[in-house]
C-alpha cells in the first residue's frame, strides 16, 4: 500500500502561481496513474488533472486547461501540479490520488489511494 503526502499549498493572490507536490511512501508511484482533485465545503470533490504511469498521457478539467500542468518524476517518486494564473475559484483543498489501473481518468471513484490534502487559498 502506498502513502501519499501533499505539500506546497498556501495563500496566493489572484494571478499568482503555486506548485503542489505529492510524495509517495511505502511503494513507488511509477506503478500508478496519478490524479489531482480538489474540494470545497460547498462542492463535491472535483477532478483537476491526471497523468499516466509513464507521463505520456495527461487529462485536465476544462476549468484548468492552459493554466495547470501535471507532471511526474518517477525517479524522485513525486507528482507535481504547477498552477499558474490562479483565480479565487481555485480555492480548495487539493488531494493527490493514485490509481492501480493505468488510465488517468477524472472519475474519483476509480482511484485507490488518497492523500490528506493541502489547502490552496487564492485571494482576489
Amino acid at each position: 500500500q502506498v502513502q501519499l503526502v501533499e505539500s506546497g499549498g498556501g495563500l496566493v493572490q489572484a494571478g499568482g502561481s503555486l506548485r503542489l507536490s505529492c510524495a509517495g511512501a511505502g511503494r513507488t508511484l511509477s506503478i500508478y496513474a496519478m490524479g489531482w482533485f480538489r474540494q470545497t465545503p460547498e462542492k463535491e470533490r472535483e477532478f483537476v488533472a491526471a497523468i499516466s504511469r509513464s507521463g505520456s498521457f495527461t487529462n485536465y478539467a476544462d476549468s484548468v486547461k492552459g493554466r495547470f500542468t501535471i507532471s511526474r518524476d518517477n525517479a524522485k517518486n513525486t507528482v507535481n501540479l504547477q498552477m499558474n494564473s490562479l483565480k479565487p475559484e481555485d480555492t480548495a483543498v487539493y488531494y493527490c490520488a493514485a490509481r492501480v489501473v493505468d488510465n488517468p481518468t477524472g472519475l474519483s471513484d476509480m482511484y485507490n489511494y488518497w492523500g490528506q490534502g493541502t489547502q490552496v487559498t487564492v485571494s482576489s
